[in-house]
């Protein structure tokens, strides 16, 4: 049984806050955020839990930006902030191919899972002339994703092993993360014109 979070979610703000001053990076924190905890609900586990783990997951990044550094720095200091062990072993399955964790539980497939999608999800939102999340729909993201010029950082293959480890057929898990995202667009700065 997983032990009991002692944090809560505005601790972890406060230390997301602390070392991410990148107002994108912030956001995607909360996109990531977002999605993860609409997967909490849908699987009845607790969003306080996996929404702390999830706007944690990139916290590091400013001051350790080199693969390896991140997420292991920002880990060793959630250590010693008295955070559960598999809160870092979270974040550290969301960079699998390079800390070597592979993501094994619910969380842990979560949060991968809906990384990347959470940032190609907000990219392909802010393209619409919209410029909104509330009508996006999971066919102009897959169309997007074909574009290899789009979001060309994000490898696509991220995107569909995301759904493969949800066990989710790839336009259902594009549709529940829009779904867990439209419920903060204002906080994300996807309302756009609508």
């Amino acid at each position: 049984m997983i032990p009991r979070m002692t944090v809560s979610r505005d601790a972890a703000w406060q230390l997301l806050t602390e070392w991410t001053q990148s107002e994108s990076l912030r956001k995607h924190a909360l996109a990531v955020e977002a999605a993860v905890r609409g997967y909490a609900r849908r699987q009845g586990a607790s969003e306080e839990e996996w929404g702390v783990v999830a706007l944690l997951h990139d916290f590091d990044y400013e001051r350790y930006p080199t693969l390896g550094d991140h997420p292991n720095k920002g880990c060793e200091h959630l250590r010693s902030l008295g955070y559960p062990d598999w809160v870092m072993r979270a974040i550290q399955a969301h960079a699998w191919e390079i800390t070597g964790v592979e993501p094994e539980s619910p969380l842990e497939r979560a949060l991968v899972a809906c990384d990347e999608m959470a940032g190609f999800v907000t990219a392909a939102a802010l393209v619409r002339p919209s410029k909104s999340v509330l009508d996006l729909e999971a066919s102009s993201v897959i169309k997007r994703m074909k574009d290899k010029a789009f979001a060309r950082q994000v490898p696509r293959e991220h995107l569909r092993k995301g759904a493969e480890l949800l066990g989710l057929p790839l336009d259902q898990h594009i549709t529940n993360v829009i779904e867990s995202m439209r419920e903060q667009a204002d906080a994300l700065g996807l309302r756009g014109t609508l």
